[in-house]
C-alpha cells in the first residue's frame, strides 16, 4: 500500500479510497497524496474539500480513481 501512495504521490494522481473513521463511519473518498509517513498520510480530499490526515490502518481499500466518476459527475 505504501509504494501506491509514494507511486500516486510522486505522478499527481488521484485515488478513490474506502475509509474507516475513527468514529466508525465508513467513507468513500477521491485523495490526492500529498506526504506518506510511516503509519499516516497527508492527502488532500475531495469529499471534504481539505487536506486531511489519515491512517493507514483505516484504509479498506485504495486504488486509482475509476472511471465511471467522471461519467456520473458529467450526467449529474
Amino acid at each position: 500500500m505504501k509504494g501506491l501512495l509514494h507511486k500516486a504521490s510522486t505522478a499527481g494522481e488521484r485515488l478513490e479510497m474506502i475509509y474507516l473513521s475513527n468514529e466508525g463511519e465508513i467513507t468513500q473518498r477521491i485523495i490526492k497524496v500529498k506526504k506518506v509517513g510511516e503509519d499516516y498520510f497527508r492527502a488532500y480530499c475531495y469529499t471534504r474539500n481539505q487536506i486531511r490526515t489519515f491512517s493507514m490502518s483505516n484504509i479498506l481499500s485504495i486504488g486509482p480513481v475509476r472511471k465511471h466518476h467522471k461519467h456520473l459527475r458529467k450526467g449529474a
